[in-house]
């Protein structure tokens, strides 16, 4: 493990600590928890944009919800499900915070070479920076630390623990959102199996209608050491969503997002292709 990612368990381990501490908080005034709890997205309504989160790339947002994820992808010679897609619930600890959980997923191989098995479990870290709502200049930015845990059985993902450091940008104007986000794809050993990566992904986002929205991404992964050093994966993922919610809904209301996309590689080296992904997501 090289010097700065030495850095990553302590900067985790503490914004964990400091978003679950402000989590369960004591609500002031007449409001309970349960109430406090529920009003999160409608405190981050009056502080950021109303844009949807990509189905990819992170969001610069902060937001409250469940994501229940399948995907489909191929690659030469086989098929993989994925039976969660890295997905699982977020939890927001005021306006400047929100943390992850991610159960491992469940990665179905149709591979004569194969075996069937569980992804990594990770949790993540996200800290809003500065963003405006549509009257304050319709931004976001956020910084996050993700962290994957090491393997406990076979598993189909990474060999050992890694982190993800990521920035992550976006701003709209009327209908339209663009986003991006860089970050670094860590592994925290075996680098000659697996090396290390930087991830860019750009979203481009239009809301035609109040229910619909549909997006185009770009995500890329440069690879670095280990046995892809120089390759370049490229896919390209376009996406809809729709959202189910009450006439009168506002943001302190649940919502139900159907949503689901591709990615296309379009670059000639690719760890996987074609890759369907179908989700729901529930924000509460």
């Amino acid at each position: 493990m090289d010097l700065p990612v030495k850095f990553f368990p302590f900067i985790y381990w503490v914004g964990l600590a400091l978003a679950l501490t402000l989590s369960v908080y004591p609500a002031s005034g007449q409001e309970s928890r349960y109430e406090l709890f529920r009003s999160h997205n409608a405190e981050m309504a009056k502080v950021q944009p109303s844009w949807m989160g990509p189905l990819i790339q992170s969001d610069a947002r902060l937001s409250q919800a469940v994501r229940v994820s399948v995907s489909k992808s191929t690659w030469p010679n086989a098929e993989t499900i994925s039976y969660g897609n890295n997905h699982g619930i977020s939890l927001l600890a005021g306006t400047r915070l929100q943390f992850d959980l991610d159960p491992p997923s469940f990665f179905r191989n149709h591979s004569g070479t194969l075996r069937d098995g569980f992804g990594n479990a990770g949790t993540q870290v996200k800290w809003r920076i500065v963003s405006g709502n549509a009257e304050h200049g319709n931004f976001a930015i956020s910084a996050l630390l993700y962290h994957a845990f090491a393997p406990r059985v076979y598993q189909n993902q990474m060999l050992t623990s890694f982190y993800v450091p990521a920035v992550v940008a976006g701003k709209g104007k009327g209908r339209f959102a663009m986003l991006s986000e860089l970050g670094g794809l860590l592994p925290t050993g075996k680098i000659a199996q697996q090396g290390r990566g930087i991830e860019w992904n750009l979203s481009a986002q239009v809301h035609p209608a109040s229910k619909f929205w549909f997006d185009v991404e770009n995500n890329a992964l440069f690879n670095f050491a280990g046995p892809f050093d120089g390759k370049t994966q490229n896919l390209l993922t376009p996406a809809a969503f729709y959202m189910v919610r009450r006439k009168d809904w506002g943001p302190e209301h649940t919502a139900i997002v159907f949503d689901g996309g591709m990615q296309i590689a379009t670059s000639g080296f690719y760890f996987y292709n074609h890759n369907l992904i179908t989700e729901m997501r529930v924000l509460f």
